[in-house]
């Protein structure tokens, strides 16, 4: 859990945090420095819940296009049979959702989507009703290099934004798009 620019132990979340909504989190959002950049250019509050998952049959990849503010490639996610990563599952509140819609551009450069028959899973039980950002324009959509989605997990940040290749037509996800509430850019 994260709160007051610390982590602590998942024992100490509040109680009922498992009904809140699982939200997978890749590429940066995984990252407890991210969560502090969310609290104080975004307004994130409360405490952050979030459990290391297995994942099979989807991974983090980078996306085709580059981000505006600072010239680098975001993380994005696609479906890879066969392969198996580990990430986390935040377990948001509805005000922390609405930050995560802002932060993520919902409705233009992601979707919110709710990931059907995802085998995500939390100390080896399958969780239910996991929420995805997934791409939602081909800048979003996984970078194909010789016809291959590129691996977050294979190549650095640093090594992304010099990665040449096309957009993919789509992430290939089995999911359902939740209309966004808003949309932002």
């Amino acid at each position: 859990m994260h709160l007051d620019g610390a982590g602590h132990a998942l024992d100490t979340a509040p109680p009922g945090w498992r009904s809140r909504t699982p939200v997978l989190a890749y590429g940066s959002n995984a990252c407890p420095s991210k969560i502090t950049w969310l609290r104080t250019q975004l307004g994130l509050t409360g405490p952050v819940v979030a459990a290391r998952v297995q994942c099979t049959g989807l991974a983090a990849v980078w996306a085709a296009g580059l981000r505006r503010r600072d010239g680098q490639r975001p993380a994005t996610l696609a479906a890879l049979p066969g392969v198996a990563e580990n990430h986390f599952v935040w377990f948001a509140t509805p005000e922390q959702l609405a930050v995560l819609d802002i932060c993520e551009g919902r409705g233009n450069r992601y979707d919110l989507a709710m990931l059907d028959n995802a085998d995500i899973r939390l100390d080896g039980v399958l969780l239910s009703g996991v929420h995805a950002y997934v791409g939602a324009a081909p800048i979003r959509f996984p970078l194909l290099v010789n016809g291959s989605p590129v691996r977050v997990a294979d190549v650095a940040q640093a090594d992304a934004a010099l990665l040449a290749g096309e957009p993919a037509t789509g992430h290939g996800l089995a999911c359902t798009v939740l209309p966004p509430q808003h949309t932002f850019s």
